[in-house]
């Protein structure tokens, strides 16, 4: 099955309380899944990664075989191809779990687009945030380590 992927990430405070998000369609563009993964502590970078990380997790549920998975992440989309190292050591164990979630599939292309063109995974990354953050303030300003690997703290399923 082919399956067209929006994923992004995000973190209020970089590092700070963050989410991932992803919008699965069938090839014809019609929604299939809309997710969000609320991460306490979380960079950026790693909130991107995660995204990537969930969504072919997910895209493997869900039976997909080619995967057109797109993100506003330049550094993500090319550190993914190796265009560009990977020196934060957290970011490289995510990107090899990553890399064997990604094997399993026949075809697997990430590509990079403007914001403009990813605002459904930016709005499941915020309304997870702000879900999140309002049934649980003060874990969210409690200080906390980065996450080497995080798996599912807090997943949202989220209505279409």
């Amino acid at each position: 099955m082919d399956l067209i992927i929006n994923i992004d990430g995000g973190s209020r405070g970089n590092p700070g309380p963050g989410a991932a998000g992803w919008v699965i369609k069938d090839g014809a563009g019609k929604p299939l899944l809309k997710e969000g993964l609320f991460l306490p502590q979380c960079t950026n970078n790693q909130a991107e990664f995660i995204a990537l990380k969930m969504a072919l997790t997910a895209s493997q549920k869900l039976g997909g075989a080619r995967l057109e998975i797109r993100s506003d992440s330049q550094l993500l989309v090319r550190q993914y191809g190796g265009q560009y190292k990977i020196k934060n050591p957290d970011l490289r164990l995510i990107m090899t779990d990553i890399k064997k979630l990604a094997a399993a599939f026949t075809a697997v292309n990430l590509t990079h687009v403007p914001r403009e063109q990813n605002k459904e995974a930016d709005l499941m990354c915020n309304i997870t945030m702000d879900n999140a953050l309002k049934k649980k303030p003060a874990a969210a300003a409690a200080p906390h380590a980065a996450p080497k690997n995080p798996v599912q703290p807090g997943l949202f399923d989220l209505p279409e």
